[in-house]
């Protein structure tokens, strides 16, 4: 970005991690208009290009929500058309997010709700705290979840407990969540902050191109039928063959040392 996020927090680390904070804590973080551009302009770059990233964590301000969805009173009054254009931004934000090059790890610290959900689902997966809540409110408000939701929903809890939730825009717990495999881990809030950087560094710490190939192939493989996964899967491994980084990782396990991988 030319300039800095009004609505984000954004900070880069020299070891290649970029942590984003959804920042409007007197709305509970929700989603504006801006807020949707500004999420575009960070992640529509690194859809093809990583740059020097090697992971990105998304949290939220405070600790009483991660996101809660559409700023309803910015939509309050507004017409079809600026309704469908306000949509376009945040279905280019989220699925940009849902594309970017390197992992995406999404650091829920309180209520994520409606379009909050989706940004969560969107990332390669997700840290909670125990009083996190999650809901797509959608349908009790004459609409449906439009950001991924009815797709990423049913992916990460199987299709019958997805719509039993998004039919009945029914909230549910961070454990629910983690028994049903949509969150990885629970941490207290003390914790999550550090237990999320630690496992994003240590994807940092691995061989950036292996790292992005294995994302790539797992999210497309998995979409797809188990023959043509296993042919994206080695296109996606041939590509590592050819790396400065393989060479590096055989030499420093044969040099028992930890390996100085370039990304090249």
């Amino acid at each position: 970005m030319n300039r800095e996020p009004e609505t984000l927090r954004v900070e880069r680390a020299d070891d290649g991690l970029l942590t984003v904070t959804l920042n409007r804590p007197q709305t509970r973080n929700a989603l504006n208009t801006l807020m949707g551009r500004e999420l575009r302009a960070i992640f529509s770059p690194l859809v093809f290009d990583a740059q020097d990233i090697r992971c990105v964590v998304i949290t939220g301000a405070g600790d009483k929500a991660f996101c809660a969805g559409a700023d309803l009173k910015e939509r309050n009054g507004m017409t079809d058309a600026d309704w469908r254009a306000q949509h376009a931004i945040f279905e280019e934000a989220v699925y940009a997010v849902m594309e970017c090059s390197v992992p995406v790890i999404a650091a829920v610290n309180g209520a994520a709700y409606a379009g909050g959900c989706e940004l969560a689902l969107a990332c390669d997966f997700i840290y909670a705290v125990p009083h996190a809540r999650f809901a797509f409110t959608e349908t009790s408000l004459g609409i449906i979840p439009g950001v991924g939701g009815t797709q990423n929903l049913p992916r990460a809890i199987g299709e019958r407990r997805a719509k039993e939730i998004i039919l009945a825009a029914k909230p549910f717990s961070a454990d629910e969540a983690y028994a049903w495999g949509m969150v990885n881990r629970i941490c207290q809030a003390d914790e999550l902050m550090a237990a999320t950087m630690e496992i994003a560094r240590s994807i940092c710490g691995n061989a950036p191109v292996a790292v992005r190939q294995a994302k790539k192939a797992i999210r497309h493989g998995t979409n797809t039928d188990l023959r043509t996964g296993l042919a994206f899967e080695i296109e996606a491994y041939n590509r590592t063959v050819v790396t400065e980084d393989r060479l590096e990782g055989v030499r420093a396990f044969a040099e028992k040392r930890k390996p100085r991988f370039s990304g090249k």
